[in-house]
């Protein structure tokens, strides 16, 4: 009998994932058919009444690279994003509790940044203007994917494009940055490097000591009082991000602890509407909305 309630209330959960549009991004690409139900990009496109191009966003929720907070972190985000006129795509990428590790995760946002970039006439979207913005894991993941973004992972799968694979700009919440020991999130450090955590890895994929001066802009947000993912993640990130000059804001909140995504009804979004107060006039300020 449990396990009859527990199924339902799985289905119940799940049921408003299979009501939306679904990208299935490697479908038809030789060699990654066993991939193709672990990929998926929701669509949320925003049409404009006076036919100007939008700026898209690619949303990857945190999870520790092992699972995805798809409703708070995924949809609620998106939800906001197209309430204020961007373009809003959730992506489900490849996580350990599939056995997926490095470098899949990269492959799969790469992919989705280029396919966005390919249907941009389609969706009436501005390819120069399309950003990702991840939560813990997920905010790791969009730092490498503008870290790493002249390196095509894609290419070395065979897939060719013309698109450039690298965002235009990121957005890291409360991000998993170092592999470091001091400091790592060590289940994410986990669920990326698998069972190769040697020191070179670590530091290969420790984003604090892999920020390019090319690094696109960069807004980056962390809690203090964060129980999950270490407070110093971040700020070793803006260390980073201002010994190398990449244009960046960093907002730092006393308390507000970890994982609360967009959710309205979270502590912090109650007393500080983040994504109102600091985040959309960021987005103005570097031209991503208007």
């Amino acid at each position: 009998m449990k396990r009859l309630v527990f199924a339902f209330a799985l289905f119940f959960a799940l049921l408003p994932l299979f009501a939306r549009e679904r990208i299935f991004l490697w479908e038809d690409v030789p060699g990654m058919e066993v991939n193709v139900r672990d990929t998926v990009l929701y669509p949320s496109v925003v049409r404009r009444d006076d036919g100007r191009k939008t700026a898209a966003v690619i949303i990857c929720p945190g999870g520790s690279y092992h699972h995805l907070g798809m409703p708070h972190e995924g949809f609620a985000s998106q939800e906001w994003f197209t309430s204020v006129g961007i373009s809003a795509f959730v992506l489900r990428y490849r996580v350990a509790y599939n056995a997926h590790h490095h470098p899949e995760m990269l492959e799969d946002i790469q992919m989705a940044i280029a396919y966005v970039r390919a249907h941009a006439d389609e969706w009436n979207i501005d390819k120069e203007r399309v950003g990702a913005i991840g939560y813990s894991a997920g905010g790791h993941l969009v730092t490498m994917a503008a870290a790493f973004g002249t390196e095509s992972e894609l290419a070395k799968l065979g897939v060719m494009t013309e698109e450039r694979v690298r965002p235009d700009f990121v957005m890291p919440i409360y991000p998993v940055v170092s592999m470091q020991d001091d400091i790592a999130h060590r289940r994410s450090r986990k669920s990326l490097l698998n069972r190769d955590q040697s020191p070179q890895r670590k530091d290969r994929y420790s984003m604090e000591l892999n920020v390019p001066a090319d690094m696109p802009p960069v807004f980056l947000l962390a809690c203090r009082d964060d129980p999950v993912v270490l407070f110093e993640n971040a700020v070793r990130l803006d260390a980073a991000l201002s010994a190398q000059g990449v244009p960046h804001r960093f907002v730092a909140y006393e308390s507000g602890g970890h994982g609360f995504g967009m959710k309205q009804n979270s502590a912090i979004m109650q007393a500080e509407h983040w994504n109102d107060a600091v985040l959309l006039p960021w987005l103005r300020e570097i031209g991503a909305f208007d």
